[in-house]
């Protein structure tokens, strides 16, 4: 492979025009065709196995005329203190709100909520449900503001009008600025790290091509593939990822070749022969994780994971071919100032310089090897401890900032009508020979008899009588954990009624499609994480020509995805600095939230992993011992490494700053298991263990040696082969020379 690339980077250098206009075609086609193409279809979402999805299917084959795509809008009223929403004037001013309402663009039909007995026992508070012809994200910003004004029109006859629903405006959480500080910040690091604007600039370039091309295909393909408006969220943060990473370790390993002393385009081809063979198994790495997110069996995930899969494809690409083209154009522009006024051909290391920062770490972590892994492996262990208590759920309008008009609206509804009247429960009772209000009439009233449950509705039959619906009100509200516990106890307790009346009863609805949604992800973790571990741990084995080395790479991961875990439960759940974060409403943490970070951070680290160890990997086949293996690798790597996860830290801190409890929880989770995974995992516990095992970590059984196939990631064949042509030793060929280089 390495031979393979390093053919692929001399070609790309010689006809840079051509690679950049390939690129440039691409980029601009991609976005005519996304510009052309039709609009994405409105986000679905269903979960195939489960019984509230089976209830909903149910549903829309046996009540037709009620199936309902549209958006909604739930307004809630209330009257002053010491009066009643039913007195004359309030009344009045209610019914002349749903007069208006009624008149709105786009508006279907609106609930008078006086007729729909949509009032509270203390009179003091009413709601009406607003339906509209079109689905939330097909409602221009225009009508979801004519509805706002009306609401505070009607707010200054002193009555408090609020309401939840998504025909209600919301602030726009994810605007851009959290992609544009975390670019700003990147653009810093590279500067800082680089010392050149050209290669600072090269690597965010090559990353936005990239997720441009990406998002742009998957616009494109929306209507047919039906890939909802979201499947492109991933895409674009995983690719500007790992779109940066992989041009950062390319443009590192180019200065560092020329740095050696050697000519711009067999530098490039010994750049993309090396670093590129890394770029290529790190994002095989990423692929599978994303791709293994179809083991959850939830379309929207499925999707979501391809559609990122393929950007980070893309990116792989660039690096190899489009980076290379560009580096022909720069040459010397991407080595420091001082650099550049050396010829090419001379050697810029100085062999008595100070040794780096990386080095000296290195040799420390040598020298205490089991005091910084002891000391590493703990701390982890006591900020993963409150995952121990994570719970999980879905964010729902109570999770909104106390300030929005839905948390108003959702606490109005709580206060005057009872928690779970924001989480009712959907009960259908399906019989297939008729007989279906009968036998729902003695499902009503075996779930009377439940602890938990308020009220029940009385039962609407289908006109063939083969179906029946009612809503159950639960006590608790939709998050609690006493919910999820009754919707378990009715489904596990009715079979009694169900064989007496030999009807199915089926529980649906927002509450129990989140419980389900929990429960689907939890049952899916385990076996997603064997198959992304295990794919990754054989392909890391023919990376590494060890065992020893991918398991160590999958347990540290491991550890700190559980670390990460437990800093967003104590902060997000347990309340924890919830302050110093803006945490406004601690609570249960979002179901995506684990298999998600596993997904992205697991590609993230195996990328550390691989561009930090095939280093040392590299040095250790071309002769150096164990320990100036390390060394060498954290001489040439560790810097890098260090500035691709500060400046993935920095894209994802950004999102922390927004005003989304949801999005604060993303950016926290995975800022802090990149922190932990770059410096804490990769810095420290893989020297360390490496530096314990000595040569055993790269010990393979003679027999898996041989079934193995040899990927020559680290160029042992092409250094010989170009050691020969250049009539010199391959480098790292004399450990000790190469030592007291780095010295």
């Amino acid at each position: 492979m390495a031979t393979f690339l390093y053919k692929l980077g001399r070609l790309a250098f010689r006809r840079r025009w051509w690679m950049a206009l390939i690129w440039v075609l691409l980029f601009v086609g991609a976005g005519f065709a996304a510009s052309a193409a039709p609009a994405a279809p409105a986000d679905t979402f269903s979960m195939p196995g489960t019984e509230s999805q089976k209830a909903f299917d149910l549903l829309d084959e046996r009540f037709p005329q009620s199936k309902s795509d549209g958006a909604t809008a739930r307004v809630v009223v209330r009257a002053p203190d010491g009066q009643k929403i039913t007195d004359g004037k309030n009344k009045a001013k209610v019914d002349k709100l749903v007069a208006d309402l009624g008149k709105g663009p786009k508006v279907s039909k609106v609930d008078d909520p006086f007729k729909a007995g949509a009032v509270s026992k203390d009179k003091t508070t009413v709601y009406a449900t607003v339906s509209y012809k079109v689905t939330g994200t097909e409602l221009s910003d225009k009508n979801k503001e004519a509805l706002e004004k009306l609401l505070k029109d009607t707010s200054k006859d002193g009555l408090t009008v609020e309401a939840g629903g998504d025909a209600v405006p919301t602030e726009q959480s994810m605007g851009g600025s959290a992609e544009l500080i975390g670019i700003g910040v990147s653009a810093v690091v590279l500067l800082i790290t680089f010392g050149s604007m050209i290669a600072a600039g090269m690597p965010i370039l090559t990353a936005l091509i990239g997720v441009g091309i990406g998002i742009s295909s998957i616009t494109a393909l929306a209507s047919t593939l039906e890939l909802s408006s979201t499947t492109s969220t991933l895409a674009m943060m995983i690719g500007l990822a790992v779109g940066i990473d992989y041009a950062l370790f390319i443009v590192s390993r180019y200065r560092a070749e020329i740095a050696e002393g050697r000519e711009p385009e067999d530098a490039v081809g010994r750049a993309v022969g090396t670093a590129g063979s890394a770029v290529v198994f790190a994002g095989l790495t990423v692929v599978i994780a994303l791709a293994g997110l179809m083991v959850v069996n939830i379309p929207l995930l499925t999707k979501m994971g391809m559609a990122a899969a393929g950007t980070v494809v893309i990116a792989v690409l660039i690096a190899l071919t489009l980076i290379p083209a560009l580096l022909g154009f720069g040459r010397r522009k991407v080595l420091r100032r001082k650099d550049r006024k050396k010829p090419f051909g001379t050697p810029h290391a100085d062999p008595h310089g100070k040794p780096k920062l990386g080095t000296r770490w290195a040799r420390f972590v040598l020298r205490r090897p089991l005091i910084v892994l002891l000391f590493a492996v703990v701390g982890l262990g006591a900020i993963a401890a409150p995952a121990a208590k994570l719970e999980l759920g879905l964010p729902d309008e109570g999770t909104f900032a106390t300030d929005t008009t839905q948390r108003k609206a959702y606490d109005m509804l709580s206060d005057s009508f009872g928690k779970g009247f924001n989480g009712p429960l959907t009960v259908v009772v399906d019989k297939d020979d008729k007989g279906a209000a009968a036998a729902a009439k003695e499902v009503g009233a075996a779930l009377k008899k439940f602890d938990g449950v308020v009220t029940v509705t009385p039962a609407a039959p289908n006109k063939e009588d083969n179906t029946a619906t009612m809503t159950a009100v639960p006590k608790t509200g939709p998050s609690d954990a006493e919910t999820e516990k009754l919707v378990k106890k009715i489904r596990s307790d009715i079979s009694d009624v169900e064989s007496k009346t030999g009807a199915e009863v089926l529980i649906t609805g927002s509450t129990a499609m989140t419980i389900d949604f929990s429960q689907t992800l939890d049952d899916a973790l385990i076996p997603y994480l064997a198959l992304v571990v295990g794919l990754a741990f054989l392909l890391l084995m023919l990376v590494f020509r060890s065992i020893l080395v991918p398991l160590k790479a999958a347990l540290g991961f491991l550890l700190s995805v559980l670390a990460a875990l437990g800093a967003v439960v104590a902060v997000f759940q347990q309340g924890h600095l919830a302050d110093v974060f803006g945490v406004d409403q601690p609570g249960p943490i979002m179901s995506m939230m684990p298999i998600f970070m596993i997904g992205v951070v697991f590609g993230l680290a195996m990328d550390y992993e691989v561009f930090l160890v095939t280093r040392m990997r590299e040095a250790y086949v071309h002769g150096a011992r164990p320990g100036e293996a390390i060394v060498t690798g954290f001489t040439h790597s560790g810097r890098v490494v260090a500035a691709a996860a500060v400046i993935m830290i920095s894209v994802f801190s950004g999102f922390i700053m927004e005003n989304d409890d949801m999005i604060k929880m993303m950016g926290f989770g995975l800022a802090s298991a990149v922190l932990f995974d770059a410096f804490v995992v990769r810095m420290a516990i893989v020297p360390a263990v490496l530096a314990l095992l000595g040569k055993s970590a790269w010990w393979l059984p003679r027999w898996l040696d041989k079934i193995l196939p040899n990927v020559d990631v680290e160029g042992e064949k092409l250094h010989k082969q170009l050691g020969d042509v250049n009539g010199g030793p391959a480098p790292y060929s004399d450990p000790e020379r190469e030592l007291q280089r780095v010295r």
